[in-house]
């Protein structure tokens, strides 16, 4: 059966879930599969293209890779959604991503490529589907997940393009309403996907994308599968079923399982 007709539920076996006892030891480890994915990336192609997730949850990842000694001439990054919001508005993923960490390393700022949301929706995602268009296929994805199972600007109940590469997407929750975002089609052409999912909020969506429900991260994949990072509370819910949990967890502390490298 070919992957594009499998249902929601079949893509359960390309998931791989990766608990890590705490907090630092998920950075640690994200940050590695990162970096690794990078020089593997250059050694076969030169380049390393990446497309970059917002929200709180990845910002300790981006603060551990500003310290790290990176062939940065040779990475390309995109981002995975933005709002429509003016160009240095705190709220931007942009901005975070900056202040965090591109703003402290080598990338070419050519390289650093922003969506122009402050365009408008619409004219922005033409304008970023043509840059999109010309980078795929992607080295990396790195999605994140909302408490509704959201990633990147694709929320439950919207319809989800899977033909173009980014879409407009309006009548989101919180303000501003207006996005611009990656299509699950675009997201999905990548070699690798790397989840990161933290907090007892995120525990409930957790649980419903492990059963097979209609999430929109539970569409994301690529063409590997994809590797979930998760802190025991996001991963086993309330501190006593998360403090349980992390012995099961434990023996993942310290170790990094890089995935499947696709060419």
């Amino acid at each position: 059966m070919a992957a594009a007709s499998l249902a929601v539920a079949d893509y359960s076996r390309f998931t791989r879930w990766h608990v890590m006892p705490d907090m630092e030891s998920l950075v640690n480890a994200v940050s590695i599969f990162i970096y690794r994915a990078a020089r593997q990336a250059i050694a076969a192609r030169r380049s390393f293209r990446m497309v970059l997730a917002g929200g709180a949850t990845p910002r300790a990842v981006y603060r551990e890779l500003a310290d790290t000694d990176a062939d940065w001439a040779r990475w390309q990054v995109y981002f995975g959604d933005e709002c429509c919001l003016p160009v240095q508005h705190p709220a931007r993923n942009s901005v975070m991503a900056a202040a965090n960490w591109l703003d402290y390393v080598s990338i070419p700022p050519d390289n650093i490529h922003v969506i122009p949301a402050e365009r408008g929706a619409v004219a922005a995602a033409r304008m970023y589907a043509t840059l999109i268009d010309a980078a795929r296929p992607f080295d990396l994805v790195l999605p994140g997940m909302g408490e509704d199972g959201q990633t990147a600007g694709l929320f439950p109940g919207q319809r989800h393009g899977t033909v173009k590469s980014v879409q407009a997407v309006a009548g989101t929750p919180g303000r501003p309403a207006d996005r611009v975002s990656l299509s699950s089609a675009a997201l999905n052409d990548t070699a690798m996907v790397l989840a990161l999912v933290t907090g007892m909020a995120k525990h409930h969506a957790v649980q419903r994308w492990q059963r097979g429900e209609d999430l929109p991260i539970a569409h994301i994949h690529g063409r590997c599968g994809i590797d979930v990072y998760l802190d025991p509370a996001a991963a086993y819910g309330p501190p006593h079923l998360a403090q349980e949990g992390v012995g099961r967890a434990a023996k993942l502390e310290g170790s990094v399982v890089t995935g499947p490298y696709c060419q």
